[in-house]
């Protein structure tokens, strides 16, 4: 059992937690969640006991054994393989006594005790660990100071595993990992006999594997039963109570005001408009359950342009001459297209999509693109290379000299930066907030095309929602590479496999795609199962792609509008709750709207979000069945 007594901290004189209080059940598998800043990473160090809490305490049964990633990348001549056998200290002691002790009773007890941990066994399981991380065999056999800083935290990361403590604390760990080892490491966790406590803004991992919700929020933790989803319906349906206590409370301080303002100065009713005026001082205000406003996404549209927007044949793209990393590349790209790259780090996803992106020149075949196209390119080096003395105003500024300042606003807006945001260092912005303001740049001219190499490495699950809708109601087409299964599943509708050297339709699922990585099912390595000699030429099949496309644009033309409608009409519910849960902080049209006309807006869009949806519904089976 963890218990988390009354845990309070502050850093750099600001209170990051306050009386935060929990009891964890033995065995429980936490998920840790709240906003970017909250406290998370915080709490999560003065349980490992890096940090010292200002005040309160944190209760573990005597013995247990706390395992926690450091910060600080391992480097040296070990090698990965060496790093993680070395990560279990209580083995590598065991077997440097037996190599030394000469009792023959303590001899005895070594080797029992090496047998109880499996110690001859932990070879095997350590190359098992390194591998679902995507360690080859040769590269588990390299020294460190060959791999990236990200490299070696999967190092550090496998090595935690491989320790096997009794209480596992993660923070955010699938940050370096692709979707590959992200989906072997939600499977390793799901079968991990011990407690852990995990932050991460990863929605699949968060409903597959944990069975506690730790949600932080106000310097306060609250402990809810199930996954993610069911952490989002009790937080939804608390939500909507304290809305109607608020609305509540809004109409009875509404009548104690406008009855202390009519008869306050009437000599017959001034004692009892005084004892209202009392109440009405005395009335303990609901707190608002308020959001932060600015959770904003919101791509421009770009002018529509005839299909297709870019066609790549038979090409061919590296770094060194005569030395391609992928070849014989055959894609074409619409304006409807929402394209997912699959495949392990180093397969070559992102220099595809730096080829897309024009960074890239090809080395043979041919790049055919449309007319005046436009491409909106994210890395995530461009939110490492913001310049941390500048406000977004300026970063936007200096990419659009020529336009009006209402428009470099406007484009800023769209993301969330309005008012004083506009005018705030980046250095002093969250790492989110970094994340919004790089995809601002990057759109700023309305691309046709947007390729997103990780977006989603900097939000928070909410965050990484409405970047969702954002991309579902985009106009273009979008390309990505994301380890969240979630937004891929959200957004993609078409899957394309990079690896030996080629980029191949992935003809499954996602779902499909991890049970093949997982080694269960009969999915091929490119998904498909059709043999070869049955497939075709690759033009016959790009034709009849294509003739697919043109049949079914009528239905994906109205599926695209339901989209944008859905996203629309979310998009002002989120305004309308923002009226009523922050009044401060609310947008025309709602600012300064009453309870009840605020409340009656809400229903109504309720019930057009409830038709639309149903529309969408049936245009997407329609579309699925042709």
């Amino acid at each position: 059992m963890l218990n988390l007594n009354n845990i309070t901290a502050r850093l750099g004189g600001e209170t990051i937690l306050s009386g935060a209080t929990a009891m964890l059940p033995t065995g429980s598998r936490v998920g840790l969640i709240g906003r970017n800043g909250a406290g998370k990473s915080t709490l999560l160090k003065i349980i490992a006991g890096l940090l010292e809490a200002d005040d309160g305490s944190v209760e573990t049964p005597r013995g247990t054994r706390i395992g926690y990633v450091a910060q600080e990348a391992p480097g040296g001549t070990m090698t990965p393989f060496e790093m993680v056998l070395a990560a279990d200290t209580n083995r590598t002691e065991l077997l440097e006594e037996a190599d030394t002790a000469t009792d023959a009773d303590r001899i005895s007890v070594i080797h029992e005790r090496l047998g109880l941990i499996d110690a001859h066994g932990a070879p095997a399981r350590a190359a098992r660990i390194l591998a679902g991380l995507g360690f080859d065999e040769a590269d588990q056999h390299r020294p460190l100071s060959d791999f990236s800083g990200g490299w070696r935290m999967r190092v550090a990361l496998a090595g935690l595993l491989f320790s096997r403590p009794d209480l596992l604390l993660l923070d955010e760990p699938s940050n370096h990992l692709d979707l590959e080892a992200a989906l072997w490491l939600e499977n390793f966790l799901k079968t991990y006999p011990a407690s852990m406590v995990v932050v991460s803004h990863e929605r699949d991992l968060l409903n597959n594997v944990v069975d506690h919700i730790l949600h932080v929020q106000g310097g306060k933790i609250s402990l809810y039963p199930g996954g993610y989803d069911a952490f989002e319906k009790i937080r939804a349906e608390r939500l909507s109570q304290v809305a109607a206590m608020r609305a509540k409370q809004e109409e009875k301080r509404a009548k104690l005001r406008a009855y202390v303002d009519r008869w306050r100065y009437k000599a017959h009713t001034a004692r009892q408009a005084q004892s209202r005026m009392k109440a009405l001082a005395r009335m303990e205000p609901v707190a608002a359950a308020a959001e932060d406003p600015t959770l904003v996404f919101d791509f421009p549209s770009p002018q529509k342009l005839r299909p297709p927007l870019m066609v790549l044949d038979g090409a061919a793209v590296g770094y060194v001459a005569d030395t391609p990393v992928l070849s014989g590349l055959g894609l074409r790209i619409d304006p409807d297209d929402r394209i997912a790259l699959l495949g392990r780090n180093g397969n070559g996803k992102t220099t595809l999509a730096r080829l897309l992106a024009g960074q890239l020149q090809p080395m043979a075949g041919e790049v055919t693109v449309s007319n005046k196209l436009r491409v909106g390119y994210f890395a995530q080096h461009q939110v490492e290379e913001l310049r941390v003395g500048e406000t977004p105003l300026d970063h936007m500024a200096r990419l659009l000299p020529n336009a009006k300042p209402s428009l470099v606003r406007s484009q800023l807006g769209r993301f969330g930066f309005s008012g004083a945001k506009v005018h705030l260092e980046v250095g002093k912005l969250s790492g989110g907030e970094r994340a919004r303001l790089a995809l601002a740049l990057i759109t700023r001219d309305a691309p046709h095309i947007l390729i997103l190499d990780e977006p989603t490495n900097h939000l928070d699950v909410d965050a990484r929602e409405s970047l969702v809708q954002a991309l579902n109601a985009f106009d273009g087409a979008v390309v990505m590479v994301s380890h969240d299964r979630h937004l891929l599943e959200m957004t993609a509708d078409r899957l394309l496999l990079i690896e030996e050297g080629a980029a191949r339709e992935f003809n499954g699922s996602l779902s499909d795609y991890r049970d093949h990585l997982l080694g269960r099912g009969q999915t091929r390595a490119h998904g498909d199962a059709v043999p070869k000699e049955k497939r075709g030429n690759k033009k016959d099949a790009r034709r009849a792609a294509a003739e697919a496309r043109e049949r079914t644009k009528d239905l994906r033309d109205r599926a695209r509008k339901a989209e944008q409608e859905m996203a629309k009409l979310t998009n002002q519910r989120s305004a309308i709750d923002r009226a009523m849960f922050d009044p401060d902080s609310a947008a025309a049209p709602y600012k300064d709207q009453a309870m009840t006309d605020l409340m009656k807006a809400r229903g109504e869009i309720e019930k057009k979000l409830a038709r639309v949806e149903a529309e969408w519904l049936a245009v997407s089976e329609a579309l699925e069945t042709a």
